[in-house]
């Protein structure tokens, strides 16, 4: 498989959404639809090619078009997500999102057929046939190869304060985990996943790349599922850390932080902050740890700070992210009830049906 080259860098700021999402049925249980929606019936027009099934036949995934200016991300989401819901509804089903259904229990699923999925399934086993995950991934374009590698270094430590915003993700085969993301501990089971080691430059990135291909580690770049990853066949810096989400508002949140947070990394290694390669401070172990922390804790997360000195809340970290790249968005998401806090408070106060509910998207939910 081509693995793109450094000509594929070549725009700075484009947007891009990926939200993976659960088929489900009249009362909101995950159900096998993606035979039906994906390959069985054409989807509408704006789904050609951006529509696809994940490892589960009750997993649907969606893409956005290249958004070129952030004024048209609402639009070209909503769209996106209303075209799904009426290929579904269509067709016997209703959609759902968060990182974890609630009512996925992988034993009793079914698994896409797939020969790529088939080809994992044999190769990674357990890890992979429990795998019930969805997220939310988030490609910004870049303008430089060398710049976008030096960027997804850096996003690094940002990524956790970004999960423990999104945590999603209460519950996991019927049960409560304790965790405020258990999506992304089940996910990290995966081989090459979690936090990614730094990269020199774009040529270690790629050479790495073709490595694991070629030892057979991997069968195409897409297997290399980190929390972030230069995209070499989209000039893309992916971001892959977050929950999946019902609520639009706040996909377009995430979106809105992780587009201004690359941009500004773009402007300080065009101002030579790069010169020395990659911050030595973020070690992997830290990193990891600050992970676990918003897993565990989600909201009420602290983290270690990137010269390992001292902690720093969730809370100060959203605080300061919004004055310094002037968004808002991660503000009202961490003011608000988190994802994971509400699927408790539903199932607790009014059950496990209205939870279901609560996670139906469209005009049905």
């Amino acid at each position: 498989m081509d693995q793109g080259d450094a000509e594929t860098f070549d725009e700075l700021g484009t947007l891009g959404i990926e939200e993976e999402f659960y088929v489900v049925d009249e009362d909101g249980r995950p159900t096998s639809g993606t035979d039906d929606l994906v390959y069985r019936y054409d989807p509408p027009e704006i789904l050609a090619d951006r529509l696809d099934h994940e490892l589960f036949k009750c997993v649907i995934e969606t893409q956005t078009p290249v958004i070129e200016s952030p004024d048209e991300a609402a639009e070209s989401l909503v769209a996106v997500r209303d075209a799904l819901v009426e290929h579904a509804e269509r067709h016997g089903y209703r959609i759902a999102a968060a990182g974890l259904h609630p009512a996925a229990k992988w034993r009793e699923l079914e698994h896409a057929e797939k020969p790529r999925y088939r080809s994992q399934l044999d190769r990674i086993q357990y890890p992979q046939h429990r795998n019930t995950t969805a997220g939310l991934h988030v490609h910004v374009g870049v303008d430089d190869a060398d710049k976008a590698t030096w960027i997804a270094n850096e996003v690094r430590w940002y990524l956790p304060p970004l999960l423990a915003l999104s945590a999603n993700s209460p519950y996991w085969n019927g049960f409560d985990t304790g965790l405020q993301s258990a999506r992304a501990k089940i996910f990290e089971g995966l081989p090459n996943t979690g936090m990614p080691t730094a990269f020199e430059d774009f040529a270690a990135y790629r050479e790495f790349e073709q490595r694991m291909i070629e030892t057979g580690s991997i069968e195409d770049r897409g297997e290399l599922w980190y929390e972030v990853r230069p995209h070499t066949a989209h000039g893309t810096v992916e971001v892959r850390t977050p929950d999946g989400q019902a609520d639009p508002d706040r996909v377009l949140a995430f979106a809105e932080y992780v587009r201004e947070l690359v941009l500004d990394l773009a402007a300080r290694y065009e101002d030579g902050e790069a010169r020395d390669g990659p911050d030595g401070r973020l070690r992997r172990e830290l990193l990891d740890e600050n992970k676990w922390r918003a897993i565990r804790h989600g909201h009420d997360a602290a983290f270690v700070t990137r010269d390992g000195d001292g902690t720093v809340s969730l809370g100060e970290v959203v605080d300061r992210e919004a004055d310094r790249l002037g968004v808002d968005g991660i503000r009202d998401l961490y003011d608000a009830e988190s994802g994971a806090a509400r699927q408790r408070r539903l199932r607790e106060t009014e059950g496990p049906a209205a939870l279901r509910e609560s996670l139906v998207i469209g005009d049905a939910g």
